[in-house]
């Protein structure tokens, strides 16, 4: 439910909290919810004919195309001996093991055993095989019920594509739970953090509503005075003037992706749109990957995006290493106390935080060592590991 407060800002009824609710689960806690599409890759590093390896939330995933160019995802690790089909082979449309020559097909099932006659024993199934597919660059899996696949949509990026766009792709590890990323996107009020490269900016909260996946909040972003990027007054579609201007930033946590558009005073349509994504690699899931498609509107000057582009790869990747060096502090506090003594006063971010917590899953890590050996492809290595 959303009400209007005295300030006229739309929101979530809240009580203001002095300190963390016990009764909460803790965020930290939570893993990302399987059943949605995750970019493990970009698509530009898994060349034809080879294979890399990459992870979700501890499931190691070998990642390969075939001679046809399709890309396929296969749990890594052989039936036999348990070696990184990582390591192995791509020989046409199939992964062959390094070590026996053991050959998979796409979907992960057994396709040849070189040395295999009629008096041995019967060979596994394979090993677990995932839904792939690739889209804006990056070669997204999907590591839950396979089932629901076909039923769960690829995020939809309309500017990615538009002739009145460019992107630019950023893929990083940072080392602390996905939760603490969406946190600093949505909650503007860290700006003091990033003072050198964007001077004084007031940020005030416009508004911003809530459901069960999802809480969009706008903010009015006004340049109150001190030394500001070059890069970023670019990105705002200052152009060459580098005039100051009031814009409205729209910020989105549609549960698990985010997106942020920027659209400057007067105009029409955002100077860029962010869309971003946190994908878990360890099994704590204290360490994640970000990727993230920054997509900037190209001027009316043919080139100037051009020449700028350096100036604004240099402003954004100083703006997301600020941001690293903070959540990654956010994780170390909380990995020393082992528990979240967040005292969080912002009604919006309590709300995403509830997002997080209704749309995840029970972070269960899985103990060294634990792994299918039965070749069993219809349940997830992960479903053999539970703990109490």
């Amino acid at each position: 439910m959303t009400e209007t407060d005295s300030d006229g800002i739309r929101g979530s009824r809240h009580s203001r909290q002095e300190g963390p609710d016990p009764a909460a689960v803790d965020l930290r806690r939570v893993g990302a919810n399987p059943d949605f599409w995750y970019p493990v890759a970009l698509s530009r590093k898994v060349r034809r004919g080879r294979v890399i390896a990459t992870t979700f939330a501890g499931e190691r995933i070998a990642l390969y195309r075939g001679k046809s160019g399709t890309v396929h995802a296969l749990e890594d690790r052989c039936a036999h001996r348990q070696v990184p089909l990582s390591m192995g082979v791509v020989e046409g449309e199939v992964l062959r093991c390094c070590y026996h020559a053991w050959a998979y097909r796409g979907d992960g099932r057994i396709s040849q055993i070189p040395y295999l006659s009629k008096g041995d024993g019967r060979p596994p199934r394979g090993v677990r095989g995932y839904p792939v597919r690739e889209a804006y660059g990056m070669v997204f899996v999907f590591p839950g019920d396979p089932q629901k696949a076909p039923d769960v949509p690829l995020p939809l990026l309309p500017a990615f594509a538009s002739p009145r766009y460019r992107t630019m792709t950023f893929s990083r590890t940072v080392r602390c739970h996905y939760s603490f990323m969406h946190e600093n996107l949505l909650d503007m009020n860290h700006q003091f953090l990033h003072r050198g490269v964007v001077g004084k900016l007031h940020p005030e909260l416009l508004g911003y509503e809530t459901s069960a996946r999802s809480v969009e909040a706008r903010y009015l972003f006004t340049h109150t005075g001190g030394k500001r990027n070059r890069g970023a007054g670019l990105l705002a579609a200052e152009g060459l003037s580098g005039r100051d201007s009031a814009d409205v930033m729209t910020i989105r946590t549609e549960y698990p992706y985010q997106t942020l558009d920027l659209v400057p005073e007067n105009a029409d349509h955002p100077a860029f749109r962010l869309w971003a994504v946190y994908v878990p690699e360890d099994a704590e899931q204290r360490t994640c990957h970000a990727y993230g498609l920054l997509m900037i509107e190209k001027p009316g000057i043919p080139g100037t995006l051009h020449l700028a582009w350096p100036l604004i790869r240099r402003f954004t990747e100083r703006v997301f290493a600020e941001d690293r060096m903070a959540v990654e502090a956010e994780q170390r506090a909380w990995d020393e106390q082992g528990e979240d003594r967040n005292h969080e006063i912002f009604p919006l971010i309590l709300d995403v935080r509830n997002v997080l917590r209704g749309n995840g899953v029970p972070l269960r890590p899985r103990p060294a060592g634990c792994a299918r050996a039965d070749g069993d492809l219809s349940t997830p290595a992960s479903d053999h590991c539970a703990t109490d």
